[in-house]
This record gives structure tokens, sequence and C-alpha cells, in this order.
């Protein structure tokens, strides 16, 4: 069952009077009896567009499930009556997911069991990451698991894992696939439903699968290559450099299983993801900057050159609300924000962890084995967002990338300063990091200026950077360049509109550091004001002072004519390279979308904000 339950502005304890709704909103719409705020789906059609009767809005309403326990049958049901032995089964949480006997081995381990106690035990994992052992709380304390000694447990537990009886799992697996087999049809139908209407609107050689590797987007594979009846669809894999080993082999695995599915890997090869964390720290959960430099811009830059010359792409995507709060609000159709000729479908927006484990079974497809080990989600494997358990997970499984990745973190906490880095480190506060500060390469996020005296459009800029020929292509998108027109001994360079009529002028000699920009026309920079045209030129000078080519500017160019190539000069580190970032001037419109997309003009100022 599906509760919806809404936080706009409305009493929250109106009584509602269901009868005087209008018949339309009766029908789809029923009402707790324990609770007149929950709202309750009658129907499984996903893609309706859900308001709240009483404030009529859709964009507070937060999906919540309730599962049930068969103590027959051992297994979580989605429908009260158990679908194998036709009794009720009691409340047990809002989502799980399956505890493969691999599992069961460690915690067996951590809670001092022998071997095979768990062997014949229903093992799920709820919500709050809470182990419930044939539907009962086991009551474990994961802080506290995870502070044993990992040395004697990995050993232990590579012991064990060699004699494991998979008799009990392999039959409850079977039950639990009968029991909910009218929740496997439901969903299995909607989503065939929602990309067979889908693809009605795209070419076959505009389609393709955005595949991770993970559970979420190995389901949609199969959905999608069922619904088209076409094996050899395309795949995208971002490979992000960061994979777990598991899902390396996971990829060799589904191409052997899949011998005529595409798949094509989307690798970020300029970049070394410990030489970034050397210059702007690792990343953190509302720093993610490891997403858009080795995933989003690998992957636009893998659409660009298979769908060159398509307008349009479908993607379809194993997003789901439930992952999270801010995947809440998000639309089985929507454009992607962050690829600018992509639009994505995500045929299971609305399922959940158990929905998932359902089809997997349910459809006998192989998957991603680090999810036998216990991972609940198998992206990067130092991702900031994993758990705690994750990494308990690692320092069993992985214990040499661990300890690598460990060192560095320690490294990064003694070069910004923190008093106690191994603390830092170990309680996990790098993960809440923002901003840049400490960071020295941070230092060229700040636009240092001075207003010229002389003239009301003038700006003297000191940049941390010296001037190259690279500056000029940062300003195309307010017009031409054009230097024949400039005063050499200056070192002048001016952009001009269509009609040849002057923008703005630069004005600096290469290899120096000083540069003024004279605005001409700021209307025809698309600034109502002086001030407003001085907020686009700064945007542009600190993607000048700020690029490590993390190619996020391509990415919303949806005319694809940013490019950005391999460091133009070599020197000694990578903060000192300077990105060949390149406007073509053939496909740009001047829309100027890459100047104002992302704060202060550049994705990595965000990431490297620091108090002035």
């Amino acid at each position: 069952m599906i509760f919806y339950k809404c936080y706009g502005n409305h009493d929250k304890n109106k009584d509602i009077d269901v009868d005087k709704l209008p018949e339309k909103e009766r029908k789809y719409y029923v009402f707790d009896i324990n609770n007149n705020n929950d709202i309750v789906r009658d129907n499984d059609d996903y893609d309706r567009n859900i308001e709240c009767p009483i404030c009529r809005s859709r964009k507070h309403l937060v999906v919540e499930s309730i599962l049930y326990w068969c103590n027959e049958c051992k297994v979580p049901l989605y429908e009260q009556v158990c679908g194998c032995c036709g009794k009720k089964g009691k409340k047990f949480v809002k989502d799980c997911r399956i505890v493969f006997p691999e599992e069961k081995v460690l915690l067996e381990i951590l809670l001092g069991k022998e071997q095979g106690e768990l062997d014949n035990v229903s093992v799920w994992n709820g919500n709050g990451n809470i182990y419930y052992a044939d539907g009962k709380n086991m009551k474990l304390k994961i802080s506290e698991l995870i502070k044993q000694d990992t040395e004697n447990i990995r050993i232990l537990y590579n012991e064990r894992v060699q004699h494991i009886n998979t008799d009990f799992f392999e039959q409850m697996v079977k039950r639990f696939i009968t029991a909910n087999k009218k929740r496997f049809d439901d969903i299995d139908d909607d989503a065939m439903v929602q990309i067979k209407k889908k693809v009605k609107d795209y070419d076959d050689r505009e389609i393709f699968v955005s595949f991770s590797g993970g559970k979420d987007s190995t389901v949609v594979a199969d959905l999608v290559k069922r619904a088209m009846g076409r094996p050899d669809i395309c795949h995208i894999f971002g490979d992000t450099t960061l994979e777990f080993p598991e899902t390396e082999n996971y990829i060799k695995e589904y191409k052997r299983h899949n011998p005529k599915a595409l798949i094509v890997s989307s690798r970020n090869k300029d970049k070394n993801f410990e030489e970034l964390c050397g210059i702007v720290g690792p990343p953190s959960r509302v720093m993610r900057w490891c997403c858009t430099i080795f995933k989003t811009g690998a992957i636009n830059r893998k659409i660009e050159t298979i769908y060159a010359n398509k307008t349009k792409v479908l993607s379809f995507q194993g997003i789901r609300r439930s992952e999270s709060n801010s995947r809440n609000k998000y639309d089985r159709v929507s454009e992607s924000s962050k690829i600018s000729k992509q639009e994505v479908c995500a045929p299971i927006i609305s399922w959940y962890d158990f929905d998932v484990w359902l089809y997997i079974m349910t459809r006998g497809i192989i998957f991603n084995k680090a999810y036998r080990l216990g991972y609940s989600r198998v992206g990067c494997w130092c991702c900031p967002n994993n758990s705690s358990w994750s990494e308990f997970l690692s320092k069993i499984h992985m214990k040499e990338q661990y300890e690598k990745f460990h060192a560095m973190l320690i490294d990064f906490a003694k070069s910004v300063g923190k008093k106690d880095p191994e603390v830092y480190v170990d309680s996990g506060n790098w993960k809440a990091r923002q901003g840049g500060n400490g960071v020295k390469f941070a230092k060229n996020s700040i636009v240092n200026f001075e207003r010229c005296v002389k003239e009301e459009l003038a700006f003297n800029y000191e940049l941390t950077r010296e001037i190259t020929p690279i500056l000029y292509e940062l300003f195309k998108p307010f017009g031409k360049i054009v230097k024949q027109l400039g005063d050499k001994r200056l070192g002048e360079v001016y952009v001009v509109d269509a009609n040849s009529v002057a923008v703005l002028r630069l004005q600096g000699k290469i290899g120096t550091k000083k540069l003024k920009i004279i605005v001409d026309h700021p209307e025809l920079m698309r600034a109502k004001d002086a001030e407003e045209a001085k907020r686009k030129l700064d945007c542009q000078i600190t993607k000048y002072q700020m690029c490590l080519g993390c190619r996020a500017c391509e990415s919303v160019c949806r005319f694809s004519a940013i490019k950005v190539r391999s460091f133009a000069n070599d020197t000694n580190t990578m903060a000192d390279k300077m990105a060949d970032y390149h406007i073509d001037d053939d496909k740009c419109r001047r829309c100027q979308e890459c100047v104002g997309h992302f704060s202060v003009g550049c994705y990595m100022r965000k990431v490297l904000s620091i108090k002035r």
C-alpha cells in the first residue's frame, strides 16, 4: 500500500468530507480513517499528476510505503494477504532489501555466532539499516559492530565464505516471488507500458540505457530490451574510474550474457581522481565534483560522439524517488539539467528496493555481486554518500583501496590545518565539508578588480593566471573576437556583434596578469545596467582562473559549441595547467547559458567557495 502525505499550507487537523469532493477526485483519493492527511492512491497509474485535494499542491507530496511480513513463509509482502500461503501478514517496514548468504556470514562473525546459525533464517535489511531475522529486529548496533578488528574478521570471513549453504535461501526466494506475484505483474506492466509509450517519439538510433552496473540500471536495461524487443539496445556505461571491483567484473559478465547489446564505456581519461583531490580536496555530500568531472562530463562527451547529428536523445535511467529526499519530486520523464540534448525517462521512478529485488529475483537476471556482500548501493566505492556500514565493508573486502584512500584523506586534513586529522577523517566529518577554506587553489575563485576612475564601464582586473589566447575564447558568448581592430601596444582585442558593433574590449598583454575590460554596449551583452554587465564579466574571469577542464560547460551547451580539451601548457602540477577551452563560432548562438548556468560562472567556483 502507498500513502501520500501532504506538507502543504493547510490545516493538518481539518476534517475532510470525501463525499463532497468532485467525483474525479473521489475516484483517485481515499483518506485514511486514522489520519485525514494521508492520501491513498487506489490505482497503479504512477504517471498521474497527483495533487492534494486540500491545497492543490503536488510538490509537497511524499511517498511512503507499508510492507507486511508473513510468519508462515518468512518473507516480506506488498499486499497484506500472502500470495503464497494465503495468510494475513503483520505490518513490517516501509521498505527493505534482501540479505544474501555472503552478508549473513559476516553478520554471524560480528555477532559471535557459529558458522551456519543464520543459514535457515530469513534475514532482511530495513529502513535505517536495521536487520530483521524472520521478521524480528535483530537489535544490532552498526556503530558498535564496525569498531571491531577488521583484520581478524577478514581472515575468518574468507575461511567461512567457502562453506556457504544456500538451500534455505533459494527456497525462501521462491516463496518471496510467489507471495508477491501480483505486485510484480503490476510494476512490470506499468513500466512496460510507459517505455513503449515513450519510445514512439524517438527513432531506435536515438535511444540508449544509462548503465551504471547497479541493480536499478540493470532492471531498467532488462525492461527496455523487453519492451522494445531489441537485445541490441545501446548501453552507455559511465566508468568513473572509482568502480567496485565487482562492478568491473559484472560489466564483463553482463557482456557475456548479452552478446548483442552495444555497451559503450564513457571515461574521462584526462583526469586523475587522487590528483584532483589534492588540488580541490575530496568530494563531500554537498560538493560532489567527482560526479560532474568523472560521470556527467564523460557521458556527455560520449553522447556527442555517438549522436553527433541528433538534436535530442532519450536516456532510460534507473532513478527512483525513494532513494533520497531530493529525488522525491522527480518526474518520470524530464529534461536533463546536466546534459542539454538528453531527455530522461525513469520507468521505475516509483519503485522501492523491495520492488527492484522482486523484479531481479522473479526474472532471474544476473546482477552485481557487490550486493551479495552487503552493499546497498554500488556507485563509486569511496562516495561520501556511502554509509558507515559500506565503509566497514570496504575495509573487509577492499583493504588496499580503502587504506590508500584513507591515507589521502588524512593528508588532506593535515594540509587544511585540521587539529586532529585522524578524528576528522574517522568520524566522517570530511563528508560534510563545504567550500574551499584552507585549499590553496580556492584563491583562484577570488576576482580582484578596480573600477576605472575615468570610464564608468571600464574594469581593471588582477588575474591569478597569466593571459593566454584561451582568455578570448571565454568572451565569445558576447560576440565575435576581432584582434585586428585592437591597439597591439595594449594587447587590445575587440568583441563585436553580428553587425560589427563593438560590445566590449579586452586590454592585456599575453603573459601578464593585468587585464582591463571596457564595456561599450552593455545592452549587447544582454545586461540591463553596468552591474549586470560586471557580473557577467566576473563569471568569465572566474571560469578562466578556475578551469580544471571539468567539462560541465560542455554539458550545458545545447548547441555543442563548447569543447574542453587536454591541457594547453605542460607544467608540473594539474593546478598550474590551463585547460584548452574552445567555443566554436559557427555553432555558438550567444545564448549565454554557459555564462550564467553555474554559480558565478564556473562549477568549480561553486565547489570551492571561500569566506572573504
